[in-house]
Parts: C-alpha cells; sequence; structure tokens
C-alpha cells in the first residue's frame, strides 16, 4: 500500500499544471519513484557516451581440400596451405574523457589492425589501442586529435549494491545502439565467466547480448560502474545472466594507460593459496568458511616481508572480504602498484590488518637470457634464469628454480620440449646457469640425453642429429 500511495502520488504530480511561466526541466532521476516514470534522463545523459567499435585483424588459417570430409578432415587436420584472411568484429566501447580516451573488451579489439569509433550522433574517428589485456578482457584506445567528446563519469564500483537499478548500453548484433534495464544480481563473482575464469565481475540480469560487448552498465546518475563483457548462455543470446568488469579496474587501466604502458601490470602477491571451505573453517576454528589458507610464500614475496606464513589466512584486501584468489587478485589490481593495502590476516583465531607494499614482480635474480647457437641442437631457443618476473610471465609454480626454456625456438618442439621446462643436466653434466646450457650441448655433440622438470615431473628427452 505504501508503494502503491508513493506511484499514485508521482502520477499525479506529473499531471498538475505548471505555474505560469516555468519550464518543464529534465534530471537524472533521485529516487525509486522517479524511476517509476522512466530511464529517458539517464539514456539522455549516458548514451552519447556509448560508442559502436568496427574492428579488423589478419588472422592466418589453413585450407585442406579435405577440411569439409568426415574423415579426411580428422586425417589431415593441421595440415594446409596457410593463407591469411580478414577478420571483422563488432562491439561496443565507453568514452571516458573528453580528450579521446576508449575503453572496450580485448576481445573486440585486441590485436586489431583498424580500429573505428562510431558515436551515436554518427561522428566517426580512427582509434588505436595504448593498452589492451586478455586476462581481463580490457583495452583502452585513444582517439587523437579530438576534444570536447561526452564521456562518462565512474563510480567506486565498490559501493554498488545487489538490487541496484542497472542500464545496459551497447550495440547488440549490430542493430544500432540499444539501452536495456535490469538490475545488480551479484556482486564479487569470479571464475564464472570468461574463457580463463579468472576475472572479478558485477553480475546483472541486463540483457547483454552478442555487440553489447565493451558497452556501459550504468547506474541510475547515468554514471559507469562496470563494461559489460561476457554471459552465461546456451543459446548464444542473453538469458538473464551478464557479467560487467567493475569501474574500478577499469579507473587502473586508464591511469597505465596514461602512463603510457604497453600491458597492464598486476600487482605480484608470490603466494599460493585456496579458499577456505566449511571443513577448513572447522579446523581453523573459524565460525564460517571465508577468506584464502597459505599454502606457500615465496620468499621475495611482500606478504612474506608483511609477516605472512603458510597456514595462515588472507580475509580482506583494504577492508574488502576475499574468497578466491581471482577477488585477492582484483583488490590487490586495484590497489595498484606502489600503494600499501591493508590486508587482513586471520592466525590462531586473532584477525591483524597489516601494510602490505603492492610491488611488481621482482627481476632477481637477473635472467641472464641467451639464444642458443647454431651449433647446438637447440638451436633459437631461449634459455633464463628463473626469477619472480619470469614465473610470473609463463605461469609457473612460485617454487621454480634453475635455467627455464623461455622461448621455444623452432627446434624444441621437435624433441618434445616446451617453454617452462625447467633444464637439469645434459648427458649427466649439471646445468646451473643460461651459458651452461650452450656449453653442455656443445660437448654433446650429435647426440645425448636432456633431463628436464616438468609440472613436477623429471622427464629425459634422447636426442640424435
Amino acid at each position: 500500500m505504501f508503494r502503491a500511495s508513493l506511484l499514485t502520488l508521482a502520477l499525479l504530480s506529473t499531471t498538475l499544471p505548471l505555474p505560469q511561466g516555468a519550464l518543464a526541466q529534465t534530471a537524472v532521476p533521485k529516487s525509486a519513484v522517479e524511476i517509476s516514470l522512466g530511464f529517458q534522463p539517464v539514456v539522455k545523459q549516458a548514451a552519447p557516451a556509448v560508442v559502436n567499435i568496427y574492428a579488423k585483424r589478419i588472422v592466418a588459417e589453413q585450407v585442406s581440400p579435405f577440411a569439409n570430409d568426415p574423415f579426411f578432415g580428422n586425417l589431415f587436420r593441421g595440415q594446409g596451405q596457410v593463407r591469411q584472411r580478414v577478420q571483422n568484429s563488432l562491439g561496443s566501447g565507453v568514452i571516458l574523457s573528453a580528450d579521446g580516451i576508449v575503453v572496450s573488451n580485448f576481445h573486440v579489439v585486441g590485436d586489431a589492425t583498424e580500429i573505428n569509433v562510431v558515436l551515436r550522433d554518427r561522428r566517426e574517428f580512427s582509434a588505436r589501442v595504448l593498452l589492451a589485456d586478455e586476462e581481463s578482457d580490457l583495452a583502452i584506445m585513444q582517439i587523437d586529435d579530438v576534444d570536447g567528446l561526452p564521456f562518462l563519469e565512474m563510480r567506486n564500483s565498490d559501493e554498488v549494491e545487489v538490487g541496484e537499478l542497472a542500464l545496459a548500453i551497447g550495440n547488440p548484433f549490430g542493430v544500432g545502439q540499444t539501452v536495456s534495464s535490469g538490475i545488480i544480481s551479484g556482486l564479487a563473482r569470479s571464475g564464472v565467466a570468461g574463457d580463463g575464469g579468472r576475472g572479478y565481475f558485477l553480475q546483472t540480469d541486463a540483457p547483454i547480448n552478442p555487440g553489447n560487448s565493451g558497452g556501459a552498465l550504468v547506474d541510475v546518475n547515468g554514471d559507469l560502474i562496470g563494461v559489460n563483457t561476457s554471459i552465461l548462455t546456451r543459446s548464444g543470446g542473453s538469458n538473464g545472466i551478464g557479467f560487467a568488469i567493475p569501474s574500478n579496474l577499469v579507473h587502473r587501466f586508464v591511469e597505465q594507460a596514461r602512463a603510457g604502458e604497453d600491458r597492464f601490470r598486476r600487482p605480484w602477491a608470490g603466494v599460493v593459496g585456496q579458499p577456505v571451505d566449511a571443513d577448513m573453517a572447522a579446523g581453523l576454528g573459524l565460525s564460517l568458511p571465508e577468506g584464502i589458507i597459505i599454502s606457500a610464500v615465496h620468499p621475495a614475496s611482500p606478504f612474506a616481508a608483511a609477516d605472512f606464513q603458510p597456514g595462515d589466512v588472507i580475509a580482506a584486501v583494504d577492508g574488502q572480504p576475499v574468497n578466491t584468489p581471482a577477488e585477492a587478485i582484483f583488490r590487490m589490481s586495484v590497489a595498484g602498484i606502489g600503494h600499501q593495502a591493508q590486508v587482513t590476516r586471520l592466525r590462531d583465531g586473532e584477525r591483524t590488518d597489516l601494510p602490505v607494499d603492492m610491488i611488481a614482480p621482482p627481476e632477481s635474480p637477473a635472467r641472464d637470457a641467451i639464444t642458443l647457437s647454431r651449433r647446438t641442437v637447440l638451436a633459437g631457443t631461449e634459455v633464463s634464469n628463473a626469477n619472480p618476473a619470469l614465473i610470473d610471465e609463463l605461469g609457473l609454480p612460485i617454487e621454480t628454480l634453475g635455467v627455464v626454456i623461455s622461448g621455444a625456438g623452432p627446434t624444441a618442439p621437435r624433441l618434445g620440449l616446451q617453454v617452462g621446462d625447467i633444464l637439469i643436466a645434459v648427458n649427466g653434466r649439471e646445468i646451473g646457469s643460461p651459458a651452461d646450457v650452450e656449453d653442455a650441448l656443445r660437448a654433446a655433440g650429435r647426440s645425448g640425453i636432456l633431463e628436464v622438470l616438468r609440472s613436477g615431473r623429471q622427464m629425459a628427452f634422447r636426442f640424435r642429429v
């Protein structure tokens, strides 16, 4: 009854005559009552800053005369002539500054050779990628030599609550700019969208269809709260489970792009952990499952410097709870390299907030990378000393030590070797540095045995040339 009365009063108020000389004014709705009258003010404010993106990229594909044959197609898979073709993609983007900073998804503009940005008023500009990151599915672009473009302000996405009204604006199916409405259905969604499942998302039931990717998710004030990125679907169309990358992470991307970075730099934790489940919580004396229990800490980790140890639980970063590694990575990325984050540690039933430096993975010891010469069986292969930066780059276990294959080159795959393999010995001669690999292979000559460590397993590869 109370809601109905408010709505009745709101509707009556729209029919009352205005004082003589007064003009009707359009304003952003400030309450649920005003929202019930329509989203027009929000759309008028936000839509001009949402753009259509047309991107082209050159891709290589293999052409086989047996491609459509059910038997020979499988038999000769991976064989055939390689040719290049132009691949077109369609998506959306959001202007974030008057001087032409635009955000979209990596899967829309990543590796594109040509990008066209079309505004709602049909103006068209070319754009170039400043910074792109496949893992986060974000790309920051620049439109050169422009000023005075419409843009969206970014809201602090940590303030967003479940149940808030939200609008998704984009160009679904290439039909032109479209607005769909819904609510925020969930927060801190991780491991549920994207191919890698490593993201951290806002969930909404506002329909997000193909072409909406990279578009804006805005609140009732017309402020950006997220960049639409993906959906869970079986049919290919929206079924009410869509995901957006929070604006706080977008803000860090813009900062790094303006600072001249061409790839996104995440703080390095140097720890391994897993979510605390109900059984673990009982063993740890926790009333509820929460946080991430640490199983390993690298000696150079900033968490080690802050007195975190295996068995400790990371419960929150900067006051925000973290229950998965993806959430912790997101919170650290939002804090940013060069800053400190207050990390909540649970140990022996005590909860302590500790300052942890947000650092890039250290390049110590030096990689001393070399490319093996043509006089060896691994000609063209790059080998390096393992250090935190290389471990992070290749996704290796944090305890990795020794000399690692950091670039396969043309010959290593022929022997069955892979990037990330740790070289132990050549014909029984132990490897202690990248230079040792060159010397040992030259001494081995045309035949021998390579001993490597891969995923914790020791393996031997015989070679003869």
